[in-house]
Formats: structure tokens, sequence, C-alpha cells
């Protein structure tokens, strides 16, 4: 394996609505271009094109919307896998850790897009990269190294198979005394699961869409990032940081600043069942009876250590020992969503078994809003009587059976049955293989499935699902105007109160057009969206 900076890969071609033209925006970055095909990677200024559209995901589509061929397979050579930071990542400003990732999706089969945290998009900023575009595929596994001077790929067969957690640490011993931040996929990607993810650390995932599946159908196992000693727009001057000051300062006294921050997003659910929204049991129902024994505050007494991501005051990451007798058993705390998924969404009330199958899919590198996703609508066929006992086999298929639900997601990686097969490639994909009813009870936008809040409970979430590029997901619209906002503020901003009513339809779609474009600036910007 080479380093190849100033190889002679083959410069992009634009059509005629760019220029190519160069300006001083490549003082915010460079472009590291990778042809795992031909085994070579180069540094590139970016485009004037590129300017209106900041970084992170604005990039990322803008890149892609001129070099994908249509057509293509997404899990073929010729899809491109994208890297970009946001703007402001690995600046001095506070909350702004977030590194965009596309390619076009094998799930859904339009954009694919997800979003990580952590510390890999500041640690490629100090490499003074703004973005990684992968093309190509290599014949065997290999691992992509960047320092601050150099890229290389290197021989990764025996990693492949290796589960996320030991990549990390087979990595991290390879490069030692060097610090690395990884991004790797585990056997979810290596199998080409369609919802794979792309992980960081243990907790930290670019879920959605199946990118990692993208990743590995590309033989690329992990991209290595060494600290380099660029600065990104430091804080080097008195107004500078007297700015970054009062950032922190806001985000410190928020009032969700504290209970974010010791609770994280699992201390919600109480909320989201009271309010009416939590969607449960594959959608048939809305919230549960009682959330108290899956209340995410209950697990502030387990807490070991807190983290977070690169630049943020809120640490809202947390490591658990549930038993104190076996303190070496350590968890990392689910989201919010991984414990609505795994949990009401397939008649789960054991924490203990929700945090298990979180980490389980952290490891083997799967989305676990789509994992439960795919489990809980097989329960549901499995109810209604629409699910072949061909396909059930010796599964018992009943509501909130952990076990089962342990058994399918390494059925679900490994691909070892018809049914794990089936579910690894989607609720839309399942179902017209199921035939049948089915796919009514496939619940999805554009091949992707729903998070957690019910479409029916809550419109301008359910429009937010129905417009959303990337399918059914919250995140990428965040439509939390809708319940955040009083009805003076409605009034003010939509001319009518009924914009942050829950259940009325008017004035929804001025609502999630300003939640849209919001959170399109925020994902080019490189922003957390919880502070």
């Amino acid at each position: 394996m080479n380093t190849l900076a100033g190889s002679a890969l083959p410069k992009d071609t634009h059509d005629n609505r760019t220029q190519n033209a160069m300006i001083p925006f490549n003082r915010f970055g460079k472009l590291l271009m990778v042809d795992l095909t031909r085994r070579i990677c180069r540094r590139d200024d970016c485009p004037d094109d590129a300017l209106p559209f900041l970084g992170g995901r604005g990039f990322n589509a803008w890149y892609l919307y001129r070099h994908l061929k249509p057509g293509i397979d997404p899990l073929g050579p010729e899809n491109r896998l994208l890297f970009s930071a946001g703007l402001l990542t690995g600046s001095a400003a506070p909350c702004s850790a977030r590194l965009h990732v596309n390619a076009l999706s094998p799930l859904t089969g339009i954009l694919g897009s997800a979003n990580i945290g952590g510390y890999v998009g500041a640690w490629l900023r100090s490499c003074n990269l703004a973005s990684i575009v992968i093309r190509g595929a290599s014949p065997e596994p290999v691992y992509l190294y960047v320092d601050e001077t150099s890229a290389r790929l290197m021989p990764a067969e025996d990693l492949w198979g290796l589960d996320v957690f030991a990549v990390q640490d087979r990595l991290r011993q390879i490069h030692a005394p060097e610090k690395v931040r990884i991004l790797t996929i585990g056997p979810g990607g290596e199998n080409q699961v369609r919802f794979a993810a792309i992980m960081t650390e243990k907790d930290h995932a670019a879920g959605r869409t199946g990118l990692g599946a993208v990743m590995g159908a590309k033989h690329l196992k992990a991209v290595v990032i060494a600290k380099g000693s660029h600065k990104h727009l430091p804080a080097d001057t008195p107004p500078k940081k007297q700015a970054v000051k009062t950032y922190v300062n806001l985000v410190k006294t928020a009032p969700e600043f504290s209970f974010f921050s010791k609770y994280g997003g699992a201390g919600y659910l109480s909320w989201v069942n009271e309010f009416g929204i939590m969607g449960a049991k594959n959608y048939t129902e809305i919230g549960v009876p009682d959330i108290s024994s899956i209340d995410g505050r209950n697990l502030a007494k387990q807490i070991v250590r807190s983290s977070g991501c690169a630049k943020c005051p809120v640490q809202c990451k947390a490591d658990l020992v549930m038993d104190p007798a076996k303190p070496e058993e350590m968890s990392t705390r689910p989201e919010f969503e991984p414990v609505i998924n795994f949990g009401p969404k397939c008649g789960l009330s054991d924490m203990a078994a929700i945090i298990r199958l979180d980490n389980l899919c952290n490891r083997l590198g799967v989305d676990t809003t789509s994992t439960a996703s795919v489990i809980a609508f097989a329960m549901d066929l499995n109810e209604k009587g629409l699910m072949p006992d061909t396909l059930k086999q010796d599964l018992d298929l009943s509501w909130g059976h952990a076990r089962t639900m342990e058994t399918l997601i390494h059925r679900i990686v490994d691909g070892t049955t018809p049914l794990g097969r089936m579910l690894s490639k989607g609720v839309r994909q399942a179902a017209k293989q199921i035939g049948g009813k089915a796919a009514a009870h496939a619940a999805h936008v554009k091949g992707l499935e729903l998070t957690a809040y019910h479409p029916s409970a809550i419109m301008g979430t359910a429009l937010g699902y129905a417009v959303s590029s990337r399918g059914g997901d919250y995140n990428n619209v965040y439509a939390s105007l809708e319940y955040s906002w009083s009805k003076e503020q409605a009034i003010k901003e939509f001319g009518t109160a009924l914009a942050v009513d829950i259940h009325a339809t008017k004035a929804k779609g001025r609502l999630i057009r300003k939640a849209v474009v919001t959170n399109i600036l925020v994902d080019t910007i490189g922003l957390c969206k919880v502070p």
C-alpha cells in the first residue's frame, strides 16, 4: 500500500454549470480524494461552486448531484461515499462536532444521509481537511489512514470480521502511541445489511440509510484519523473569545441543559408518553400505560462516567454499570430513539434488555431504529397471522420477547436464516417478499423505517416524515417548534396558533418549511441539534 499525495488520480469533471475555479474558501480545508480501485489518494482544493453549500450535508449533496450517474447500484463501485465536516466543525464554536456522511442509499435508492458526532469531525479538520471522498471499490479489505501530511490505504484482511469495538481496539494498538479517532463498520456493514451503520467510539453512529453497507461493499473497513495541528477558525481575538463564552453561557443557562446533561435523551420518555405521541407495537398503538420501568431518569445511579463530543459543554453520553457486582460489564446509555424503538415499539418493558440490544447493535454496526423497526414489523405480522411458519422457524415472535429480538439481530447481521436475510433488506423489501397484506404493516417512507413519534398523533412530524429528503425520519426535519414554541410565537411567525397545535393540520406546511431549511443549515454548519 502506498502513500499517494500528488498521484495521478483523475480530477472529477464538472458539467457546464461548474467552473472548477479556486477561491479563498479553501482556507476552510481541502478535499481528500480516494480511489479504492486504483489504490490512490490525492488532496484537492475545493471548487468555488461549493461555496454556497458551506460544508457537511450541503457540500455532499452538491457533490453527489454532479458526480453520481443515474441508475447506478448503491452497492457498486460507481457509488461515492462522502464524509464532510460542517463549516464550523473543529472550530472554537461550541457544540460543533458534527460530521455528515452521504452516498446513494442501498436501503431507499435515493440520497442516503447520516450524521455523526464524537471527535472524528474535529480531528479531520485538524488535518486541514474538510471532506473525504471515496470512490471505487477495493478487491480485498483495506482501511484508510489519514494524518496532516499524508493518506494511505492499509491491508485490513485481519480486521475483517471483527466487531466495532474490537476493530477500534486493534487499530489503536497498531497505531500506538499515536492518538487516533476511528470511523468503522462492523459485521453488519461487511455483510451489507441495508441499514448498516458507520460507527465511532462505542455509541456514536452514522446510523440511518445504510451507509455502512456502502462502506462494506467497497471493502473499506475503517477510516483512521490521526490528530493534526491545524487550527480551524480559532477564537484568536477578544471578540471571538467573547462570542464563544457568550454561546457557552447560553447553552449552560438553557432550562434543558442540566436535565439533558444528567439524563441524556432517554430522560424524556415520560414526557413523550404523557404528551401522547409515542409509537408502540409497530404504530398500532400510541403510548404505553406505564413508562416507569424504562424511564431513562432511573439510570442516573448506574452512571460511572459521562462523556460527549468535541467542544460540547453538555456531555450527554454516559457509561453504565447495571450490576455493581460486575463492574467490568460496562454498557453505554441508550439514546431516546433506541429506548422507544426496542421498548414500546416492540412491546418490551425491560430496560436492562433494551440496553443489551442497543449495545449489541452498536457492536455489530447496524442502525438501532431500522433494526427495531423490522423486528416490530415481524412481531406485528405474527400477531395478525400473516407471518409464514416457514419464516418463523423456532422463534417466538410475540411482543416483548427479548431473547427472540437478540436472536433476530444476529440472524439479520449474519444472514443465516430466510427471515434474517429478508429483514436485513428493510421493511419495504421484506413486505414485498412476504407478500399478501404484509405491506400494509410496513411503517416506512421512501423505504426508510419511521422513528419514535407516531405519525397519526403529531401532524407536523407526520408531514416531516413525508417530505424528509432521506425518508421517514424525525431528525432530518426536526420539527421541534411544533411542541416547543408558544402560541404567541406561532402567531407572530406563521399567522396562526394552529401551527403549534399537534393535532391540527393547518399551517404545518409553513412550520415544516422553516424546520427543513433550519436543519439543512445546521447540518451544513456542523452543529448538534440538541443544544
